[in-house]
């Protein structure tokens, strides 16, 4: 009897060091939009994320509930090992090769890879290489952090730093330059893009109303890899949200673009 017993002790303690490596995050949501002169329509969101810590070793998975049968959304496994962070991307997510009017992409690629960083003395820098060839050289230099990669197909520099109050953002993709500004004014956060789309936030006896401009997107032709894009008006929305102390938080917007209006209550824990 005395050996069941501790062989019970030694079970529970083994099961409670295991799930206390794990940690468990999620969120759901309910959306109600009247969708201006079309029909109504309710939609549902309800996502899972678990991540599993053991010494320098982390494992990540999520999963979409709201479903008859849960979906996984991603899989991935990171690792320190001294100066050298190994990060393993196990989940080959889907991607559409419909044509909706949105430039998605008519062939899928593939997401799984490996990713192996070394914390080089080049300055504070970290370089980073992947199965794919990608090379990767990132750091923070006079508070401006700057990252670079160098691939087939055209390099991508970013740039990023906060100066006098603005947040700044600077990413140069194949040639192709866009920028962001963020700051805050008389308690009033705003955002500015090179698209011009503009948000302004602010608080509202108890509410954060978030305003909104989004710019026009411009006809595309189809590509090699895109479907073509259809091209949309400039539109503005008004959001009101709340958060409620039984953690839950309640949101109104409104759309110019269908002239609709859409109620969400959410909750993350």
């Amino acid at each position: 009897m005395k050996k069941l017993i501790a062989l019970f002790a030694v079970s529970t303690l083994a099961s409670t060091a295991a799930t206390a490596g794990i940690a468990l995050s999620g969120a759901a949501s309910v959306s109600y939009d009247d969708n201006g002169s079309a029909a109504s329509a309710t939609t549902y969101d309800a996502d899972i994320t678990l991540v599993g810590t053991a010494g320098g070793t982390t494992f990540t998975y999520s999963m979409d509930v709201d479903r008859a049968s849960p979906a996984t959304t991603g899989a991935a496994m990171a690792t320190t090992i001294g100066p050298v962070t190994i990060a393993a991307d196990m989940f080959d997510a889907a991607e559409s090769v419909t044509d909706s009017g949105t430039g998605n992409v008519k062939v899928q690629s593939v997401d799984t890879g490996v990713t192996i960083s070394l914390d080089a003395p080049i300055g504070d820098a970290t370089v980073g290489l992947d199965n794919s060839g990608n090379v990767t050289v990132s750091g923070t230099w006079s508070g401006v952090t700057v990252s670079h990669t160098a691939k087939n197909g055209g390099d991508t520099t970013t740039a990023a730093a906060a100066i006098a109050g603005m947040d700044i953002s600077v990413t140069n993709k194949a040639g192709a330059t866009t920028w962001s500004l963020g700051t805050t004014v008389s308690g009033v956060d705003l955002t500015l893009n090179s698209k011009q789309a503009i948000t302004a936030a602010f608080g509202l006896t108890g509410n954060t109303m978030t305003v909104s401009h989004v710019a026009a997107v411009a006809t595309a032709v189809s590509t090699a890899t895109t479907h073509s894009v259809s091209a949309v008006k400039a539109y503005s929305t008004v959001a009101i949200s709340r958060d409620l102390t039984s953690g839950a938080a309640l949101s109104a917007t409104y759309s110019s673009k269908d002239d609709s209006l859409t109620l969400k209550a959410s909750v993350a824990f």
